[in-house]
């Protein structure tokens, strides 16, 4: 970072200026990215389906990349969840599977830990087109 030293103060704004914009320009990519997949699985929005992971607690039993807090460890991590044949191991992963699961899992399987959240059925929408970011 030495070389920034002998650069002018307007370049250096400049060069600044420039990094913030390229760093929020792939943010704004990721996004972008995240909401088509969830729009196209789904019909959802992943940004809501993130801010619903957090209000339901989601976290506090699984970790979920991308969610703040969400380091729990009672059931399975959710990173790949997108590319898993299965959920839960009893259903084949398709977004209406997934959207049921969400909704009332001891439903799908009486023997699962798993409680039924009351999740909205627009949430649970929302909760899958995010989880079906996470590949």
């Amino acid at each position: 970072m030495l070389w920034l030293k002998g650069l002018p103060v307007r370049n250096r704004v400049l060069l600044a200026v420039t990094l913030i914009s390229a760093l929020c320009n792939i943010g704004c990519s990721r996004n972008s990215q995240a909401e088509q997949i969830a729009r196209a699985t789904t019909g959802g929005s992943a940004a809501r389906g993130a801010t619903a992971i957090s209000r339901y607690g989601c976290g506090s039993c699984h970790i979920i990349p991308g969610v703040s807090g969400a380091s729990g460890l009672a059931g399975p991590p959710l990173s790949g969840i997108g590319n898993r044949i299965y959920i839960a191991g009893v259903l084949q992963n398709t977004p209406d599977n997934m959207i049921r699961w969400i909704e009332n899992p001891p439903a799908v399987d009486e023997h699962t830990v798993m409680p039924n959240l009351g999740v909205r059925h627009q949430d649970a929408i929302d909760i899958a087109g995010y989880l079906y970011t996470l590949q």
